[in-house]
């Protein structure tokens, strides 16, 4: 496992856990981002937002945040 914002870019990989409180969690759930899905990393701005394809849409997100999403490699999941 690692955090989302050490993926290189167009990786997919498998989001596993999120780290912090239920706000947080809800925040992300709210945008779409739920534990077992597929992101895919369209675009990593040096240590600006990271554009990510999640489901039909694109999500930006700050540093800080993917810092706290857990993911794993997609070819690496059992």
């Amino acid at each position: 496992m690692m955090p989302l914002s050490m993926v290189e870019l167009n990786q997919e990989v498998k989001l596993v856990s999120i780290l912090g409180g239920a706000r947080i969690k809800k925040r992300l759930a709210d945008l779409g981002l739920n534990v077992g899905m597929t992101i895919k990393v369209l675009r990593r701005n040096g240590g600006g937002p990271m554009i990510l394809a999640v489901k039909d849409s694109r999500l930006a997100l700050g540093m800080g945040v993917a810092n706290k999403i857990l993911v794993e490699n997609v070819n690496t999941v059992s």
